[in-house]
Parts: C-alpha cells; structure tokens; sequence
C-alpha cells in the first residue's frame, strides 16, 4: 500500500485574463489533467499581481492585453517580489503580440502560447491550449529535486550557487584551442538568459556567434533588435546567403532552419524550411551539425535553458569535431531539458550557473574583460 506522503502534489495554477471565454477555456483545458488544478482566476493585472502576493501559486498564465494593468507591467510587479515563479504569457503571433511578448519575457516572463486566432470556436480554441499550456506548465513546474534510485547518471544532476563551476571528465583530455566561432541553443527562458548575458559584453566579440532560439516568425527579430541594444555586439537575424562576418551575431530566423557552409575563406548562411528536427525549425542540431564540419576543434558550442533535448545530437558532433562544449547548469536554468540531456551524456566540457557564460566566452576567446 502506497504511502500518503508519496502522493504528489497538484500543480496550482493561477490565471490571469480579462476575457471571460478565455478564463473559461483556459480553466477547462488546464482541469483536464490530474495533476493540475485552477487555485484562481484574475480578471485584469492589478488583481493577478494580488492574488500570486496572496495566493502563491506554481505557475502563473498570463494574457498580454488587460485593462486596469496590462501583462507586461504585472509580470514586472510580479518580479519585484517573486523572482522565481513560472509566467507564461498568452499573446498573439501578429507583429503587435510579438512585440509585447519580446518585452514580456525579456522583463521576467517565463514562456508564452500562442492565443488561439478565433475563439468564437471554443472546441478549437480548448485543443490548442490543451496540447500547447498543459506540457509548458508541467515542465516549469518546479518539482523539488529527487534522484531517481535506480537511474543511470553519468553527470548527477547538483543544485549549484554563484560560484559553481562543475568540471566534468572530458576536460582532463581536451587541449584548449581558441575558438573561431560560437554556437549557442535556447529555448524556453531563452531571452531572459541571452539579455543576461549580452548585457555583461563590452565590445564585439573577435569570432562570430550563431544562435538558435525556438521561436515563431517576427518573434526573433524583435529578439535581435532588443539584444543589439544591451550591448555594442550587432545582432541579427541571419538572412540566406549571408557572409558571416567576426563580431556580429546571427539569430536563426524564426520557422527556418540556419545551417553553415564553407566557400572559400568566407562562412555562408543558408535557411531553409527543411523538415523539423526533434519537432523543432528552427533546431540547434542542425547549426550545430554544420558549424562542427566547417570550425571543427576551434568551434565553441553553448546549450542554454529549455525544454527538450535538443542540441543533444549537435553536441556529439562538435565533440567529435574536436569542439567544445558548455551548458549551463540545472539551479539556473528555467528548464533543464536541453542543457541536461548534453552534461547526462557527458557532452559538455563545463557545466556553469548563467552569470558565468559571458566571463566563460571571454576567458576562451582570451579576450580582456
């Protein structure tokens, strides 16, 4: 007989949404799951703020447009108080919805989900939210941390403060050569981590960077347009056919894939709409996959948070090219799933808390902070 305290808790959530119709499919579609339950709705900001104050919940949905205080500037109020929990924001893909997310999860937001288009139709409208909240709200759940008896670790999983800096085995055999350009995968809790980062630059960077943030059209140009303001590096949205150039970054651009290739002295930029990889375009395997043929043992390669593995296929090609490998650590990351699944196979190099990537890159590429 199973032990009381062994059942696991239901995941609370609060919903905060000046639609009625909208609270309701929200409400429905998250009580279908057993393992979450609706602690609370909020018809606008200024209550929501309130109610995570008073009623704590695990994760928070978000709508970006409310009257009285809009989602951005509750997830704002939210942050001065609670920096830790989950927000996802609900936003629509227009260029206007895309903007406000960009602001919304470079202001502390944890992820967001499309706004079905036509609500009127309210059995669509539930099978989106269902397929798309219900797996987003499990993941940033944070579960208190258990190992698991009978699993395989080739890297234990270990809560980390500011000055963790775990040097896994690999290290011992690798002779460190300065890299000539830079890889890096994110997802979910992304631009909050690149903002972080960017932000701690202060001037270009010697080699080019290339990035692969999962997000849709319109979302990663307004990613590289906010992030070329935090610091003196230029970034971009990678345009097909493009030169790589040193001291620029390239953002794959959302619904396309960014792969490299060699002409001469010159790095060219393809993006293509090739077939998903691991149910994602743009993915990080796939950049990955052909920066490790062109920069080989001079390639470094950095797997950030999120949901997922993957970047896990494209960091066994940079080890085997010779590359590095750094991912950030599990007590940092929004979720663990990407940067875990490369420090569990024992693909990465280091495993490091966030406020360490950029003085990581710099101390790699010996450039003088």
């Amino acid at each position: 007989m199973a032990d009381v305290s062994d059942k696991v808790a239901k995941i609370r959530v609060l919903v905060v949404d000046d639609s009625g119709i909208m609270r309701r499919i929200i409400t429905t579609a998250l009580k279908t799951d057993s393992d979450i339950e609706v602690i609370g709705i909020a018809e606008d900001g200024l209550i929501g703020v309130a109610k995570v104050a008073e009623l704590l919940p695990d994760v928070v949905t978000m709508d970006v447009e409310m009257p009285n205080m809009d989602g951005l500037t509750a997830v704002v109020e939210i942050r001065k108080f609670n920096r830790t929990v989950p927000i996802i924001m609900f936003s629509t893909l227009t260029q206007k919805g895309a903007e406000a997310t960009i602001r919304a999860l470079t202001n502390g937001a944890s992820d967001y989900v499309g706004k079905p288009t036509d609500v009127s139709d309210t059995q669509a409208a539930f099978n989106i939210l269902k397929e798309k909240l219900i797996p987003k709200v499990k993941a940033l759940y944070k579960k208190p941390f258990k190992h698991m008896p009978n699993a395989e670790q080739k890297v234990a999983p270990r809560p980390s403060n500011e000055r963790t800096e775990v040097l896994l085995t690999r290290a011992e055999n690798v002779v460190s050569l300065t890299p000539t350009a830079i890889v890096v995968g994110v997802s979910t809790g992304g631009p909050s981590a690149l903002i972080d980062i960017f932000s701690e630059f202060k001037k270009p960077l010697p080699v080019p960077m290339f990035i692969v943030q999962h997000m849709p059209p319109n979302f990663t140009l307004l990613l590289a347009e906010r992030l070329s303001t935090l610091s003196p590096i230029q970034v971009v949205e990678a345009k097909h056919g493009d030169i790589a150039e040193n001291g620029k970054v390239y953002i794959a651009p959302g619904g396309f894939h960014l792969h490299l290739e060699s002409m001469g002295r010159n790095v060219v930029m393809y993006t293509s709409e090739d077939p998903p990889e691991n149910s994602c375009r743009p993915a990080v395997d796939v950049l990955f996959r052909s920066a490790a043929k062109i920069f080989k043992s001079r390639l470094l390669g950095l797997v950030l948070t999120g949901m997922g593995n993957d970047g896990l296929k494209g960091a066994q090609d940079i080890i085997q090219a010779g590359g590095t490998m750094v991912v950030q650590d599990e007590a940092t990351s929004v979720i663990w799933g990407m940067p875990g699944s490369v420090a569990q196979a024992n693909l990465a190099h280091k495993i490091i808390p966030l406020n360490k990537v950029a003085s990581e890159i710099l101390s790699r590429l010996k450039v003088q902070e």
